[in-house]
């Protein structure tokens, strides 16, 4: 992913209104981000944790999707939850389902996406092995690295599609 500014971010929200764009919480130090391993940039609100933000590019723009985090009973220590983007397994809560209203007329009728997503947003990370999953007991892929990086692009760019369409 490319290196966005804090203009890009606020202009690119497409399901929420200019007013909700300009007042949410910014990830901190965005300079210092690891944009080479990003396939979006994802982070949760500090002063509002049932909302989440996504940015990703969608045929060559940026596009920002305002996430709402379903908040759920604590879950068992040995129960495992998989993210749809990144098909990576967590314990111990580290999956939650986030919910995206969906744009145009679909959305003012309160239609929303909702998918299970890395509750960290480190999806591009994980992918990567830059980031392990805690209690994820060593399950293994076969799949190349580049292998795992395209499923993931090609899981985010369906779960924008869905959103924007």
């Amino acid at each position: 992913m490319r290196p966005v500014t804090e203009h890009d971010i606020r202009t690119s929200f497409v399901n929420c209104s200019k007013g909700e764009a300009k007042r949410l919480s910014l990830p901190k130090d965005l300079a210092d981000h690891p944009w080479k391993d990003l396939d979006f940039l994802g982070w949760r609100d500090p002063g509002a944790p049932e909302r989440a933000y996504l940015i990703a590019e969608r045929d060559g723009v940026l596009v920002g999707i305002a996430l709402r985090v379903a908040s759920g009973g604590s879950r068992r220590f040995t129960s495992r939850s998989m993210c749809s983007l990144c098909l990576t397994t967590h314990t111990s809560g580290g999956v939650a389902l986030m919910t995206a209203r969906r744009t145009g007329e679909a959305g003012r009728q309160g239609n929303s996406v909702g998918h299970y997503l890395c509750i960290d947003l480190a999806c591009s990370l994980y992918t990567r092995g830059k980031k392990e999953a805690a209690g994820t007991g060593g399950i293994e892929e076969t799949l190349a690295p580049e292998e795992k990086v395209s499923r993931t692009r090609a899981n985010l760019q369906s779960f924008l599609d869905k959103v924007v369409a």
